[in-house]
């Protein structure tokens, strides 16, 4: 059994991407879920000393690699997906995360691109043959559990953390990439991190995230604690000033700070560990150990370093690698 965790630093971004990205991506921050069928469209300053690294689990019972192991036999769920109507994986993602799953306004043809999207491309290859053939289906935060549940996407392929609750939903992968919460302020804020100096601010998180989970825990007496559909959101009312900070996966707060180099991370480290995990429906073990074979492959020939270098490495700078999975069987 494999127990190394890689580990990606933040460095700054270095004036990567300005404002006027964010209001770019702002003008679709209220996504809604198509309706089922197959059908579909198919970074970063920080404060001093950040780093994604931190001693401590989101959740204290550490589900973050319980998955089952690697397996390239075809099953029941595989099997139907192949043989619908439209012969394509249909994935949950973000279309507003910078360099994890997006669209660039300049860019012809508009298509998502992102770390995400490029692992999302290599399960579709292992199904199918083929990197093209998957659609793509933008999603809220809150509403990544439930469209899977209804069968409305195959996965979920979205900056989601794996913990012990949402395994209660929903089955996961292995963790592809290792984070953890942070705090987004403006630069001249002075707030200083996770910490009483958090009294009396008003807080933004998205709804269904860890972020929002950790703040019902101890919020440091925080005015009020504001949750909106997506992450982004939080930014364009940090930029309005209707809050004073966001709470958030650092990865995702290092894109953020990429779009607008007013704001900063704040506080050394973040306050948890968490990994990003892809999901999928309950009970669903083939497909499950389908993708764990993919992020296998994807660790050992060099796909996650090609596609880490690609989008994240200018902002997050140089890292050890993805997680090594454990897996339960």
């Amino acid at each position: 059994m494999r127990t190394r965790r890689g580990t990606a630093r933040l460095r700054g971004w270095g004036g990567v991407g300005a404002m006027g990205l964010a209001c770019a991506v702002a003008g679709s921050l209220v996504l809604v879920l198509p309706d089922r069928g197959d059908t579909g469209d198919d970074g970063v300053r920080r404060g001093p000393g950040s780093t994604v690294a931190a001693p401590a689990r989101a959740d204290a019972d550490d589900c973050n690699d319980r998955s089952l192991s690697p397996s390239s036999k075809d099953g029941p769920t595989i099997e139907r997906i192949r043989n619908r109507k439209v012969k394509k994986l249909i994935v949950g993602v973000d279309q507003n995360s910078y360099r994890w799953g997006y669209r660039d306004p300049n860019k012809k043809g508009g298509e998502l691109e992102g770390f995400d999207i490029d692992l999302a491309r290599e399960i579709a290859e292992e199904i199918f043959g083929d990197r093209d053939a998957v659609v793509f289906r933008a999603i809220p935060t809150n509403e990544r559990i439930p469209a899977i549940q209804s069968g409305q996407v195959d996965m979920v392929v979205r900056t989601m953390t794996v913990n012990c609750e949402r395994l209660k939903d929903v089955d996961f992968s292995t963790g592809y990439f290792e984070t953890g919460q942070q705090v987004l302020a403006p630069k001249k804020s002075d707030i200083t991190g996770y910490d009483p100096s958090l009294t009396g601010k008003r807080i933004c998180s998205a709804s269904g995230s860890i972020a929002e989970d950790e703040l019902k825990k101890k919020n440091y007496s925080a005015d009020i604690s504001t949750t909106v559909p997506n992450q982004l959101d939080c930014l364009v009312r940090l930029q309005l000033g209707e809050v004073d900070a966001v709470v958030t996966d650092s990865a995702l707060a290092a894109g953020q700070a990429a779009q607008d180099p007013t704001v900063e991370l704040k506080g050394k480290e973040p306050f948890t560990t968490e990994h990003y995990g892809v999901a999928m429906k309950k009970g669903s073990d083939d497909l499950v150990r389908r993708v764990n074979k993919v992020l296998d492959d994807y660790r050992e020939d060099g796909g996650w370093q090609k596609s880490y270098d690609k989008w994240l490495k200018e902002g997050l700078g140089k890292s050890s690698g993805p997680p090594a999975p454990e897996y339960r069987d």
